[in-house]
């Protein structure tokens, strides 16, 4: 990023962008002027502020002018004590919570390295966790199992369809013999939906391996986390009646293995804080596709970790290449857009035929004309039969992730609202739904806050059934099967005919569509994006937009700004 340049008499503070941002920019400017500081400092201040929102958790490095005028600053520390902004010998410009989290998460993250003793594993015990297996496919696989033994940290990464979850359970196995879980294990996820998938994920596949490993593997199986689904949040108790986890130093996480999945949406706070509330002698690995989306908060922890360690050759990461996935035609698609490379991705297109398409959409016109179609598709099967037991659920609810249509925009012409809405409108009509009737069967939401006490979490999807006795309700997949509520007892909840992609994550579908706004300058369009959006499909995918958008995205790698990759590279 090109470090931004101020002149000599600084521009009004929140005189562009969002309004929100231009309050925010305006009230820390006021606070700067009125304790002491200069305006140029105020603008540094509001626009810091602002770069937060968008992710960065500092403003790239000033020139050398900027920074001698700032070292005047009675407000601005070196960082090394606390102080209102902090310029670090680089030259970045921070908020001091923002470089204390990027200190304390590298310094955290180098002493858990720094404690762990590599522990070989038998070359027989290895074979006994990959019954049938091929060590020229699965080698990377092998190596996080045989990698993992003596450390406190570790970082698994790959992208989808690559056996990250089925390579958690064998490490875990593995942990577990050498006698390291004494205290549990715990298993995460940042979101609830990210949370079950794993758990889910985690109890299939323990059930398939049982029937090949030695008695003597029974008890680390029976010990595996495969019934409950934690998020972050709730793993390090939220409470938000003091708006603070509780866990911390003081009342460490109990577990004597921590996993992390989906690590990409963990921000620099939420990593802060789990590194504090972990038990001295605990592992902890953190597993994630790092060419995913950024997290909604600030930092890009999971992309810098991976990025420092692979350049540095270290043992405690693997990444994960080949995909188990039946149907292969994807891959180069996702592997063109993880490198931006267009005419790649132009091939990889040509060579999936039908698994993969662009759709020229440029206009609202065009938009509304492809949710009738999507809304086609969806509604020739007709309304979904009633479900008196909860088997018929699953099985219906299964059928939700047979396709998905993902936007980058949640607001909009463009954005996952209004295509609900065109899409709602149309099954309306094909099902002959009254315009009033606000729950009928086929209907799909998705819950957008957690009620722990109801166990539905942010992301999950449910589905609108009528029962024997004509009455609606709406059910959920759940680790013990599906359950059903009364749709006035859901908590928040949106239509889920068309998501963000940012909510997908953690999630697959059969067939997705991505929906790309049509303004190739849009600030939300990078690689990570389509890839993230593209990556949910195990079948087929096409995109929605002109080329000149797509051409926008596959060129733009997001890169945030601050200083926690180079503070790993300095702590080793």
């Amino acid at each position: 990023m090109t470090a931004p340049r101020y002149e000599a008499r600084p521009p009004i503070v929140g005189s562009e962008g969002p309004l929100h941002e231009r309050a925010l920019a305006r009230a820390l400017a006021r606070w700067v002027l009125g304790h002491g500081g200069s305006e140029q400092l105020a603008v540094l201040a509001g626009r810091a502020a602002v770069a937060e929102l968008a992710g960065d958790t500092a403003l790239a490095p000033l020139d050398q002018v900027v920074r001698a005028a700032l070292r005047r600053e009675p407000l601005v520390g070196d960082g090394s004590t606390p102080s209102s902004f902090v310029l670090d010998a680089d030259g970045r410009f921070f908020l001091w919570r923002n470089h204390q989290h990027e200190g304390d998460v590298a310094a955290a993250i180098a002493a858990r390295r720094a404690a762990g003793t590599p522990l070989p594993l038998a070359d027989e015990l290895l074979s006994a966790l990959f019954p049938g297996g091929d060590a020229g496919l699965d080698g990377a696989q092998r190596a996080a199992v045989s990698g993992v033994g003596g450390r406190r940290f570790f970082v698994l990464t790959g992208g989808p369809g690559t056996g990250k979850t089925t390579t958690v359970l064998r490490m875990l196995l593995r942990l577990q013999r050498d006698g390291v879980a004494g205290e549990g294990i715990a298993v995460a996820a940042p979101t609830g939906k990210a949370a079950q998938r794993l758990v889910q994920s985690l109890r299939q596949e323990s059930a398939r391996l049982r029937d090949h490993l030695s008695a003597d593997w029974q008890p680390a199986l029976d010990a595996l986390p495969t019934t409950e689904a934690l998020t972050v949040h709730r793993l390090l108790g939220w409470s938000p009646a003091v708006n603070a986890y509780r866990r911390g130093p003081e009342s460490p996480i109990e577990a004597g293995i921590v996993v992390v999945d989906e690590a990409s949406m963990l921000d620099l706070s939420q990593l802060r804080a789990l590194l504090r509330a972990l038990r001295e002698d605990a592992v902890l690995v953190l597993v994630g596709d790092a060419d995913q989306l950024n997290p909604v908060g600030a930092g890009s922890v999971l992309m810098d970790l991976v990025a420092v360690l692979e350049a540095q050759g270290a043992v405690d990461i693997v990444r994960l290449r080949h995909s188990f996935r039946a149907d292969a035609m994807l891959q180069p698609v996702n592997a063109a857009v993880r490198e931006g490379d267009g005419e790649a991705f132009a091939a990889a297109l040509a060579s999936a035929g039908d698994r993969a398409n662009l759709r020229t959409v440029e206009t609202a016109a065009a938009v509304a004309r492809e949710a009738r179609r999507w809304a086609d598709g969806l509604a020739e099967a007709g309304p979904p039969a009633g479900a008196d037991e909860p088997t018929d659920a699953s099985a219906a609810l299964r059928q939700l992730a047979d396709r998905q249509l993902l936007c980058a925009l949640r607001d909009g012409p463009y954005g996952a609202d209004a295509l609900n809405a065109a899409i709602e409108s149309h099954l309306r009509l094909r099902w002959q739904v009254a315009a009033d009737t606000v729950w009928y069967p086929g209907r799909v939401v998705m819950i957008t806050r957690n009620h722990y006490g109801a166990g539905l979490f942010n992301g999950d999807l449910g589905l609108c059934l009528r029962d024997g006795r004509g009455r609606l309700k709406v059910w959920f997949e759940s680790e013990a099967g599906a359950r059903a509520f009364a749709p006035g007892a859901l908590p928040a909840h949106d239509p889920a005919w068309a998501i963000t992609i940012h909510k997908s994550q953690g999630s697959e579908y059969g067939h997705v569509a991505v929906l790309l706004p049509p303004d190739p300058e849009h600030r939300i369009l990078s690689r990570q994006l389509l890839y993230t959006g593209l990556s949910r499909a195990k079948r087929s995918v096409e995109v929605w937009g002109p080329q000149a958008s797509l051409d926008a995205a596959l060129a733009r790698a997001v890169r945030r700004a601050g200083g926690l990759a180079a503070r790993l590279e300095r702590l080793g």
